[in-house]
C-alpha cells in the first residue's frame, strides 16, 4: 500500500466532509472534557477526603450565657466542669491526640478570619459562638466514642462532628461527579451516531472510486482504512483540544485556589496529563470499532 496514495485519499476524504470531520470532531471535545472533568473530581474527592480526614475535629461547645442547648438550662458552664471536660479527654488519650480550647473571643476571631468576605460576618458577635474545646483524634472513625462520652455531660451544650459535614459535602461532589459521568456517556453516545453517519455518507460519496479500487484488485484493507483513518484523525485533533481544555481549567482553578484558599488541598495539572492517556485510548478506541463496524455494514467491496 503505497503511503502517497493513502494520504492523498484521506485528504480528499477529509475536505470533501469537511463540516461533518469538525462535528465529529467538537463531539469529541466536548464528550472527553465532560468524561476528564468526571475523572478529576472524583480524584478531588479522594484527595479532599485524605487531606481533612485526617484533620477532623471534634468540637465540644460548653455553656454560654446566651446557650439554647437543654442540657445548659439557662447556666454558664463553671470552671470546675471545664477542668473535669480536659481530664477527661487527658484520659481518653492515645485516641484524643491533641486538645486545644478556644474561648469566646478566639471563636469570634476565627469566624471573623473564615467568612471575611461574606455577610455573615458583620452578623455575629462575641459570644454567638461558645467557647469549646477542639479535639483532634488519631483514629477519626471513632468520633462517636468522643461524642458519646461528652454529650449531654455537665457543661456540655452540644458536640459536633466535621465528620458528618464532611460527609455531606463528598455526597455532593459525588453526585456532580456522577451528573458530569452521564453526561459525558450521552456526548460519547452522540460522538458514535456522528462517527457512524459520517463513514456512511463516505462511503455512499465514493461508492464509485471504491468499485474500481476492487476491481484493480485493491485489498478490504487498502479500501477501508483511509475511512477509518479519517475518523481518527478527526478523533485525535478533538482530544488534544479536550486535553487543553482541561489543562487550562484546572491550571486556573489551581491558581484561584491557591490565592483565595491555601490551605485547601486540589488536583493539579500534573493530574490532566497523568488521566489524559486514558482519554485518548478510549476515544481511539471507539473511534476505530464504530468505524470499522460501519464499514463492513456500509461498504460492500
Amino acid at each position: 500500500m503505497r503511503l502517497q496514495f493513502m494520504l492523498s485519499e484521506i485528504w480528499t476524504g477529509l475536505r470533501r466532509n469537511l463540516s461533518i470531520a469538525v462535528s465529529v470532531m467538537l463531539v469529541t471535545t466536548v464528550s472527553l472534557y465532560l468524561l476528564g472533568l468526571g475523572l478529576l473530581l472524583q480524584r478531588e474527592v479522594d484527595t479532599l477526603k485524605g487531606f481533612w480526614y485526617d484533620r477532623i475535629q471534634v468540637s465540644i461547645f460548653m455553656c454560654g450565657e446566651d446557650s439554647a442547648e437543654p442540657n445548659c438550662a439557662g447556666r454558664t458552664v463553671t470552671d470546675e466542669q471545664r477542668t473535669a471536660l480536659k481530664d477527661q479527654l487527658d484520659q481518653m488519650k492515645p485516641l484524643v491526640k491533641n486538645v486545644y480550647f478556644e474561648s469566646e473571643q478566639q471563636a469570634y476571631d476565627r469566624f471573623q478570619e473564615q467568612f471575611r468576605n461574606s455577610p455573615l460576618a458583620s452578623n455575629i458577635r462575641v459570644g454567638d459562638i461558645p467557647q469549646s474545646y477542639r479535639v483532634q483524634l488519631s483514629d477519626p472513625t471513632k468520633y462517636d466514642v468522643v461524642v458519646s462520652a461528652f454529650q449531654g455531660a455537665p457543661g456540655v451544650g452540644r458536640v459536633q462532628d466535621q465528620q458528618k459535614t464532611l460527609d455531606k459535602l463528598f455526597t455532593v461532589m459525588n453526585g456532580v461527579t456522577v451528573a458530569s459521568l452521564g453526561l459525558a456517556f450521552i456526548m460519547i453516545i452522540c460522538a458514535v451516531l456522528l462517527m457512524a453517519t459520517t463513514i456512511r455518507q463516505a462511503a455512499f460519496t465514493r461508492r464509485r472510486e471504491t468499485g474500481i479500487m476492487k476491481l484493480v484488485g485493491a485489498s478490504n484493507l487498502t479500501i477501508r482504512l483511509p475511512f477509518v483513518m479519517e475518523i481518527v484523525l478527526a478523533t485525535l485533533v478533538g482530544v488534544g483540544a479536550a486535553v487543553g481544555l482541561l489543562y487550562a481549567t484546572i491550571h486556573y482553578l489551581t491558581g484561584y485556589v491557591a490565592r483565595e484558599l491555601p490551605d485547601v488541598a486540589i488536583v493539579g495539572a500534573g493530574d490532566v496529563w497523568v488521566i489524559a492517556p486514558t482519554l485518548a485510548a478510549i476515544m481511539l478506541i471507539i473511534a476505530i470499532v464504530t468505524s470499522w463496524a460501519t464499514l463492513r455494514r456500509y461498504l460492500r467491496v
